[in-house]
């Protein structure tokens, strides 16, 4: 019997683990895939109070080193249901709290559109430090045009031969530092108002076709990172708790529906979703827990 297990070791997850540990108490936390969640694909985090710049892996290592130095466990282990009587059952066992603070997070959203699944990891990439050594000196384009695509951009630009941007909107929703940043890259070209509608090449990526307001066009690129959001990675519980029209997390200060079960992170339902926002999650759902396990 745990005090808490916490689902997901993004930093919702490992932040939650942090306070609860030094308050005493007894932590798992279960993780299906990375420890460090989203943010650790991210080559630049310049956006975290206290760091000027570092890699979203580097500062995902130093607060998972933080947490199981201070005696956390972690198992890497799918969450697949949640009885009523809060035990987890995962793909390889069942584990049972008091507790249990979900911070599953989020997965990237794809377009949807015929052959991506076939040309995941042979053309279509998530995660520019992951993969984009792969394309120097090639043509790759970006579809999106948030902070996450943009940043994605001028990544590749540095190391790409050319580089489209494909925003479905009129404008960049990318914050404005990033915009003045794109004007001094001569090798990004930006469609607006236009979206990815088919994908060109037999084995590999090759080229896609574009959907624009002028009418379809085609542009030869031998990679695609699609960078258009995320999606609330909450299906297991969906019959558990209550969730919004988008399928995240309805809570009152990371309080779900149902007693002894907290939500932190990029799965509950709210307004902004950051790398601070997640953190902050993290830290009211351990205090809230911490408040229920003393009471």
């Amino acid at each position: 019997m745990y005090d808490v297990i916490i689902i997901g070791g993004g930093p919702a997850g490992l932040t939650s683990a942090l306070y609860l540990l030094r308050a005493d108490k007894n932590v798992l936390i279960l993780e299906k895939e990375n420890i460090g969640g989203q943010i650790t694909s991210s080559s630049k985090v310049a956006n975290y109070p206290g760091f000027g710049e570092i890699s979203g892996m580097e500062l995902m290592n130093n607060l998972y080193n933080q947490v199981v130095n201070l005696g956390g466990e972690v198992v890497l282990e799918e969450a697949l249901e949640i009885d009523d009587d809060n035990t987890v059952i995962t793909d390889c066992g069942k584990y049972k709290a008091k507790a249990i603070i979900l911070a599953v997070g989020s997965k990237n959203k794809v377009l949807g559109i015929e052959r991506e699944d076939e040309f995941v990891g042979r053309g279509i990439s998530f995660c520019v430090s992951c993969d984009g050594a792969f394309y120097q000196g090639k043509t790759v384009a970006v579809v999106g045009g948030g902070n996450s695509a943009i940043s994605e951009a001028l990544s590749l630009a540095d190391i790409c031969s050319k580089v489209y941007i494909i925003q479905k909107d009129d404008n960049l929703t990318c914050e404005e530092v990033l915009k003045e940043k794109l004007k001094v890259k001569d090798n990004i070209e930006i469609f607006y108002n236009s979206e990815v509608v088919s994908y060109l090449g037999d084995n590999d990526i090759k080229g896609i076709v574009v959907k624009t307001i002028d009418g379809e066009i085609k542009l030869d690129v031998e990679g695609i990172f699609l960078a258009i959001g995320l999606v609330p990675s909450t299906s297991f519980i969906a019959d558990l708790l209550t969730l919004d029209k988008n399928n995240y997390i309805l809570s009152d200060d990371t309080l779900t529906d149902k007693t002894g079960i907290f939500v932190a992170g990029d799965c509950r339902s709210k307004k902004y979703r950051q790398l601070t926002t997640a953190v902050s999650d993290g830290t009211v759902a351990a205090l809230n827990a911490i408040n229920y396990l003393n009471n």
